[in-house]
């Protein structure tokens, strides 16, 4: 790791504020206010350039209406544990996309559709689109498969 690089772990606590503080519908200037910083200083924090105190943290959870722990745990809402590099690299990744307003709009939308096949449905047409292995995992088995629309 490069000195200049953040630590994956203050870039992974600091994705975590950036992902609450969207959620929430906070502006980095309305949390700095809150904070009594600058919005850039939050950007460093969201960043992971800048390490977020004990002290702060407790703050910026209370703000975004968190415990601290929140902002330690990954999607699963398991504790950070130890990790490689690759895995810290993509909890991270998930963690940046989740917290951009693509995602969050994606989740949100997502969350108003009730029906649990439907959900399902999507998952494996975007993981096929995409090509994972998400996709062999959902997929419809060929003597399920029909032509049908894809809410049907």
């Amino acid at each position: 790791m490069n000195k200049k690089d953040p630590n994956p772990i203050d870039a992974f606590v600091g994705s975590r504020v950036r992902m609450r503080r969207l959620m929430v519908g906070l502006s980095q200037e309305k949390l700095a206010d809150g904070l009594g910083i600058t919005f850039q200083q939050v950007q460093k924090y969201e960043k992971g350039t800048n390490r977020i105190g004990a002290s702060r943290l407790q703050a910026i959870a209370d703000i975004l209406g968190v415990h601290p722990s929140f902002f330690f745990q990954q999607d699963n809402g398991k504790p950070q544990s130890r990790e490689t590099a690759a895995d810290i690299h993509e909890s991270h990744e998930i963690s940046s996309f989740v917290a951009s307003k693509e995602g969050i709009a994606l989740n949100r939308a997502f969350l108003k559709i009730a029906d649990p096949v439907l959900r399902k449905k999507i998952i494996s047409l975007v993981a096929a689109m995409a090509n994972t292995p998400e996709a062999e995992q959902t997929a419809i088995p060929s003597g399920d498969r029909r032509s049908e629309a894809l809410h049907g």
